[in-house]
């Protein structure tokens, strides 16, 4: 209740209080992010609702950003950042979630069905029930970039072609998420270790018969994983894992042929109807910087890792690492730690997560794309006690939703 006081006419007026900036600590801290994709238009979110003040700096304008054809899955862990952030019930409508999904082996007719009831028991207290969520490219960025538009502790600068040098610039913190090309990276020196898949993988939008709309797949095809994620009403994004030069081959067909490469790779149930934007093919490979920071550099997303889509880990792991300098970030604004630390303590935070769920998809990759025939009875087996054992799936998908070092 608010309670009102009378003071005597003869009385001093009081002083009015001093203003007060309670989001940013006495000494302003100040970081600078290259990059202004998904991963880093959230991280400068990130370190703003921390209380830094931050500049984003990309060479392409808010349109290109917004000009990306995909889509993404999303799972728990990053519902978990949107919602601390308070980016989730802006961005909740914009997605499709889905309620059931099956891993399917192809090779041996065998799989496994996950629903609600195997999610983690913190995911399955949440008022959102669904294994995950599927959000197209441009609906995301509009969010991220408005919300950074209208931050006050949010400088943008896109479209930028002579970003000011590192060295000439006095923040206290540099977030390289310029990508797998990145050049922060390359100008610290920071190699990687790399392995380049022969598979390669394809995207694209279509609509499709076969399939209900709370529903996503993963099937384990010989030649690659195979993703549909649901859009709605009857669209399904693709990505399809193939041989680089089949991949290549299929991005030049044209619709017709297109769709009718796509009814032989799927099984009978589901039947493709139209092609709903261009394919594109590109590239597959493993990748883990060899030092996550250096000096007052952090490196975020996949200016730090790439692995392999099976299981749609990647922006998933790209914002894990995001709510890591988010921690850090806090922590260094309550005088918890010293602002020349948080590099350190945030490559400390990350190895195991990063180094598990690499580990983790590529020996996916490797076990079910293959006819092997010594391969195939462990695979079986393997499904079989999945499918037979709750626990087994709680924790898979614990894995899956959350990561590797929290499945539970």
């Amino acid at each position: 209740m608010l309670r009102l006081c009378c003071v005597p006419l003869t009385a001093a007026p009081p002083r009015p209080a001093p203003a007060a900036s309670p989001q940013l600590p006495a000494t302003t801290l100040r970081a600078r992010v290259c990059g202004g994709g998904p991963t880093g238009a959230l991280s400068a979110l990130a370190l703003a609702d921390a209380g830094w003040r931050v500049s984003l700096h990309d060479p392409l304008s808010a349109g290109q950003l917004l000009e990306r054809s995909r889509a993404y899955a999303f799972n728990h862990s990053s519902r978990q950042l949107l919602e601390r952030l308070g980016l989730w019930d802006d961005l909740a409508g914009a997605m499709v979630p889905f309620s059931r999904l099956e891993l399917r082996d192809l090779a041996i007719a065998a799989g496994v069905p996950f629903s609600t009831a195997d999610l983690p028991g913190r995911c399955r207290r949440s008022p959102w029930t669904a294994v995950g969520w599927v959000g197209l490219h441009g609906p995301l960025m509009t969010v991220l970039l408005e919300r950074l538009q209208r931050h006050p502790a949010v400088d943008l600068q896109l479209g930028t072609t002579a970003a000011p040098p590192l060295e000439s610039d006095p923040a206290d913190l540099v977030v390289a998420a310029d990508g797998p090309h990145s050049s922060c990276r390359d100008g610290l020196g920071i190699g990687l270790w790399q392995l380049a898949y022969r598979q390669a993988c394809l995207t694209a939008q279509v609509e499709l018969r076969g399939s209900d709309d709370d529903q996503a797949w993963e099937l384990f095809r010989p030649e690659g994983p195979f993703a549909l994620l649901p859009l709605g009403r009857g669209r399904f994004q693709l990505v399809w894992s193939a041989p680089a030069a089949r991949c290549r081959q299929l991005e030049s067909l044209s619709a017709d042929a297109f769709l009718d490469r796509l009814a032989g790779a799927l099984p009978d149930r589901f039947q493709p109807d139209a092609l709903l934007d261009e394919p594109r093919a590109f590239p597959v490979a493993l990748q883990l910087a060899r030092r996550l920071a250096v000096g007052r550099t952090v490196l975020v997303g996949e200016s730090a890792h790439r692995c392999h889509p099976v299981g749609g880990q990647g922006l998933n792991l790209c914002w894990r690492d995001v709510a890591e300098l988010h921690r850090q970030a806090r922590r260094v604004a309550a005088a918890r730690l010293a602002a020349d630390r948080l590099p350190a303590a945030y490559a400390w935070r990350r190895w195991p997560d990063l180094l598990l769920t690499l580990l983790a998809t590529d020996l996916l990759m490797r076990l079910f794309s293959n006819r092997a025939p010594l391969l195939l009875p462990l695979r079986r087996l393997g499904l079989i006690l999945l499918a037979a054992a709750a626990p087994l799936r709680r924790l898979s998908l614990g894995v899956m939703t959350l990561g590797p070092c929290r499945p539970l």
